[in-house]
């Protein structure tokens, strides 16, 4: 039988305190100031059994209303096949923490290897690391990788393309590491390349960060740009939706240095915000400033395949200014899961999946402008499966009668201007409810 809970008993804690040498909670806690001790009792409600408890967050969890999702942003509704939930719900994945001993890393450590292999096929990336918390957390650290990598500059170039979540969050690394972040300009919802040129000219350049496809939903041309990053000697950083790269060019095939972003589209549930999966992949020449853990493949005394973990510079195992990065967590338990989402659905499913949903993504457009009310902001840029579209309603309005309707129809990003995203996981019928909304607005 699992038991959830094991409470500590008087005996449990008296033990404990004398392990610590001390002969009370309060002599325990006696460096905490005395303004910082709550001298009352908490605001809890009366006691419950368990099934009470139960039936209580059963009740809680009744009162969420799911809705017909058409936001993205960064995050989208896939489908997930049923296979990887059963796959990471396994007792030796799911309780497992990090791999430090490899005789009890209980197959963590081949599963890492894998999820590598993939990321970097995926990418167009010599290496993949495993993992990130998310994928604002990693554009940061790439942004530090940079500037680790150039020594002697601290200035990075971000595009207005770049999804400003993941903006505010390099801005904060940013701030705390003494590193400048300068804009590159952008025209009808592109990175302007001769901005980029100019601010590449001053040689005080350690990376440029730029997304694919970027917040806009649309695809940016960046021929000719890795050329240009790397005749400054700046590093060329691209953060991109993994999903995508089933049918769009990757950021190996740009030319990229570095490869950011969050692995949620590889079919991981939206779940009101998490857990999610950052994720890093780079050149061979940058692999020992990449942050995480990197595992490879040999073979023991008896000639059999086994995994071990070749490099890991993070704090908890060097000196802390000599670590790449802080971070000393990591969100194994998603990058398996990323690892039997892309293994069951293959190269044709990621496609399949993109197809569907660009193929939805211009259905809604057109009935959308059908109505009269809505326009595609940017119709002569290419995009994949979101895309914005102006109105000339209010938007606040139009957000509160969806979601009235069971619709959660896209994300304001401006006055009068609203970001749609398109899955497989939509169908006509909703996408014709949510045209019918607007004719009625």
């Amino acid at each position: 039988m699992g038991h959830r809970y094991f409470p500590h008993t008087e005996a449990d804690i008296e033990s404990m305190l004398q392990r610590c040498g001390v002969a009370s909670v309060d002599e325990l806690y006696a460096d905490v100031p005395p303004g910082l001790v709550l001298n009352r009792d908490y605001e809890l409600p009366r006691s419950m059994s368990e099934k009470e408890v139960r039936d209580y967050f059963h009740r809680l969890c009744a009162a969420n209303r799911p809705l017909t999702c058409f936001a993205g942003a960064g995050f989208y509704n896939h489908y997930s096949p049923a296979v990887v939930s059963s796959v990471i719900s396994r007792s030796e994945f799911l309780t497992a923490y990090t791999p430090y001993q490899p005789e009890i890393s209980q197959g963590t450590l081949q599963y890492i290897f894998e999820y590598q292999s993939m990321m970097s096929a995926l990418t167009g990336m010599a290496v993949s690391n495993a993992s990130m918390y998310d994928g604002t957390t990693a554009t940061a650290e790439a942004m530090l990788m940079a500037v680790a990598a150039s020594r002697k500059r601290n200035r990075v170039l971000v595009s207005q393309t770049l999804n400003p979540y993941t903006r505010k969050v390099i801005d904060t690394y940013a701030r705390y590491h003494g590193v400048t972040v300068d804009d590159i300009r952008q025209i009808d919802g592109m990175t302007d390349l001769v901005d980029l040129q100019s601010k590449l000219e001053q040689d005080d350049v350690a990376g440029v960060i730029v997304a694919t496809p970027n917040f806009y939903g649309l695809l940016e041309d960046y021929s000719g740009v890795a050329e240009m990053c790397h005749a400054h000697k700046a590093l060329f950083i691209v953060n991109c939706v993994p999903s995508a790269l089933g049918v769009i060019r990757t950021p190996g095939e740009w030319g990229a240095d570095i490869a950011v972003g969050d692995g949620q589209s590889l079919g991981m549930p939206l779940s009101y915000g998490g857990p999610y999966l950052g994720f890093i992949c780079c050149t061979r020449a940058l692999m020992r400033k990449l942050p995480g853990r990197i595992v490879g493949a040999t073979e023991d005394a008896g000639g059999q395949r086994v995994f071990v973990i070749t490099l890991q510079a993070r704090e908890q195992h060097i000196r802390r200014e000599k670590a790449t990065s802080n971070i000393c967590s990591n969100q194994g338990l998603m990058a398996l899961y990323a690892t039997v989402y892309l293994s069951v659905m293959g190269a044709a499913g990621l496609r399949e999946v993109c197809e569907k949903s660009m193929d939805g993504a211009r259905y809604l457009v057109a009935a959308l402008e059908k109505t009269g009310r809505m326009k595609l902001k940017y119709p002569s840029a290419p995009y994949l499966n979101e895309f914005v579209m102006t109105c000339d309603f209010d938007v606040d309005d139009f957000v509160a009668r969806c979601v009235a309707g069971g619709i959660l129809p896209g994300v304001k990003i401006a006055d009068g201007e609203i970001l749609i995203a398109v899955t497989e996981m939509n169908h006509r019928s909703e996408m014709d409810a949510l045209a019918g909304i607007v004719e009625n607005m």
